[in-house]
């Protein structure tokens, strides 16, 4: 089965985890449904030279992106908390000095944890500004964006796409009523 393109990449990692789930006409799709999702999905969000596509990554990130899910439509649930520090738990940063700069190194207690914890750790990054974590206003859509605009008022995933959607609705109601110009 050859699963089509996200319609959102690149957005900061824990959103990019949640967003391998997609409604694309109608229909459901999931990346990591395929043999080939989780090395796609490292490759698209960036992670492909960091960590490989073994397929023991998988159950932790699936138990990563569920949680991350979980707290973004509620930030306070407590078992979404739980997994999510139980994900945390398998990696330690480790900061050195290096040539005179500091560095910072991350050890995971198996390298299977690696993505699952980087999504983790991404989300915890994100909740500097927890209100910027939004999920596009479109009623059909199911993605998630971290909005980076200026006046922190983006509402559509994607402007081409969600945002146009809503805007061609709009006119077109318009014209029924007679209102159109």
């Amino acid at each position: 089965m050859t699963v089509p393109s996200r319609p959102l990449v690149g957005e900061p990692i824990a959103m990019d985890l949640i967003n391998t789930r997609w409604v694309s006409g109608g229909t459901r799709h999931d990346l990591f449904d395929g043999p080939t999702g989780l090395a796609r999905w490292l490759t698209e969000a960036g992670l492909g030279a960091r960590f490989d596509a073994d397929p023991a990554a998988l159950p932790p990130l699936l138990r990563a992106r569920d949680a991350i899910a979980v707290l973004v439509a509620a930030p306070d649930d407590p078992g979404a908390t739980a997994e999510l520090n139980a994900i945390l738990e398998h990696g330690t940063v480790r900061r050195t000095l290096a040539e005179g700069a500091p560095r910072t190194a991350v050890a995971f207690d198996a390298p299977a944890w690696g993505p699952a914890w980087t999504a983790a750790d991404g989300y915890l990054d994100l909740l500097a500004a927890p209100d910027r974590i939004r999920r596009c206003a479109h009623p059909d859509c199911v993605l998630y964006f971290y909005d980076t605009s200026k006046n922190g008022t983006r509402r559509w995933c994607s402007m081409a796409g969600c945002g146009n959607r809503a805007k061609a609705a709009r006119h077109h109601a318009r014209e029924r009523t007679g209102r159109g110009a």
